[in-house]
């Protein structure tokens, strides 16, 4: 956990810097496709992710460990060409297990976020899921496992895997030419979280294109077909915590609703967005049929509010970052009720984004779990071994924005009112 939290640590301001350069290369262009709300949404989605990561907040039903203990066939030595196999492993289990949150109901809960956008940029590749907290990955490097290969290995390569996954999620790099038939690029993966029909559910591939050329799932991106982005069931709101779970939540729904205890149990294995015909009746759930004329989700936002979620967001970063890069000395159980306040603090002003009357409550919430800590650590786990003033700040901080979250709450009745 405390090595991957300073990797993050190193990564995060990255692809900050990268996802601000894409807004300002498409503004300078002309063709800019990051929105301002829609930018904090992710990326606010990537802090609870990485949190979450961070925490160890998921149970490895069988590791890669023990499947090596128990299955290896023989140990290969450990160079150059044993990381390309890894890389090989990794990137076709990543392709098996990314078709099944396309396929299966109950696995499309622990993808949803990541195409929750509407639109496609280098932010919306920072949408990842909270909502796993079991895991069968393991079971998927079966190959590498009965060759015995090193589980340092797997970790090394694992996160380098992940991280480039992240630069192809662009609208401004065009088709790449003899590239297009060996790895995965920005054509592609448009395709991928295009909801039109012709693209749908294609393109599994995270860095190597022809396991879909193998399977059967590649569509190249048309030249008169546009790619629309998003999901068609759309989820109409900047929380990212809410759209981790929305999904699960109609099923759950839609289970006890139904009237057949078929339909209650196969709900959960069916293909993606299948529903009991009594339940679909019943409660409808709005539904893009025509991908060329929908609504964004685009509430309305004041300048302030734009700027305020800005701080917000500014404000996690140096949060989160105090938690990575001190980890170890946070220890347990301190470093989950840090991490809950992290969740706490997401909620609250996503929530005031989303333009929700229960928005000051969160923030109140939210305020209230802060002060509460400093009082009773009488620190906010430690920081004041680098300036004992800070936890002053951060109690002038939580009441801030308990005072912002109000004005802006009462401003946005104002307008709606007029």
């Amino acid at each position: 956990m405390e090595a991957y939290g300073k990797i993050l640590l190193i990564a995060m301001p990255i692809f900050l810097l990268l996802v601000l350069f894409e807004k300002w290369y498409g503004w300078r262009k002309g063709m800019d496709t990051v929105r301002n709300m829609d930018m904090i949404s992710s990326l606010s989605s990537g802090v609870t992710n990485v949190t979450k990561d961070v925490l160890g907040l998921a149970i490895a039903v069988i590791s890669y460990e023990w499947l090596v203990s128990k299955l290896a066939l023989t140990h290969i030595p450990t160079n150059w060409l044993t990381y390309l196999i890894v890389f090989i492993v990794l990137d076709f289990a990543g392709y098996t297990v990314h078709a099944l949150d396309h396929k299966v109901n109950f696995f499309w809960n622990s993808h949803i976020i990541h195409h929750s956008s509407e639109e496609f940029n280098l932010a919306c590749a920072l949408r990842q899921s909270i909502s796993v907290f079991v895991r069968l990955f393991a079971i998927l490097l079966l190959p590498a496992a009965l060759l015995g290969i090193d589980p340092k290995v797997i970790a090394i390569v694992a996160p380098l895997h992940l991280f480039a996954q992240f630069w192809y999620h662009t609208q401004h790099i065009n088709k790449m030419g003899f590239l297009e038939k060996i790895i995965v690029t920005p054509s592609h993966h448009r395709v991928h979280h295009a909801l039109n029909k012709e693209y749908i559910d294609k393109n599994y591939g995270q860095i190597f294109i022809f396991w879909d050329k193998l399977f059967g799932t590649f569509q190249e991106e048309l030249p008169d077909v546009k790619p629309v982005y998003g999901i068609t069931r759309p989820v109409q709101t900047w929380n990212p915590i809410k759209i981790n779970f929305q999904h699960l939540w109609l099923m759950i729904t839609d289970a006890w609703r139904a009237e057949k205890f078929s339909d209650k149990l196969k709900i959960w294995f069916m293909p993606t967005g299948w529903r009991p015909a009594d339940v679909a009746q019943k409660y409808p759930v709005y539904k893009i049929e025509d991908p060329y004329n929908f609504q964004k989700y685009d509430p309305p936002s004041s300048t302030l509010l734009a700027v305020w979620s800005w701080v917000q967001l500014i404000m996690l970063l140096l949060f989160i970052s105090y938690l990575f890069g001190n980890i170890a000395a946070i220890g347990k159980p301190d470093m989950f009720i840090y991490g809950a306040f992290v969740f706490l603090m997401v909620y609250a002003f996503t929530e005031l984004m989303d333009g929700s009357s229960y928005a000051v409550l969160w923030e109140v919430l939210k305020a209230a779990s802060g002060i509460a800590i400093i009082f009773y650590q009488g620190d906010w786990f430690g920081i004041s071994v680098y300036a004992p003033a800070i936890k002053y700040v951060l109690v002038f901080y939580f009441l801030l924005s308990v005072g912002m979250a109000t004005w802006i709450n009462k401003e946005n009745k104002t307008t709606a009112i007029a």
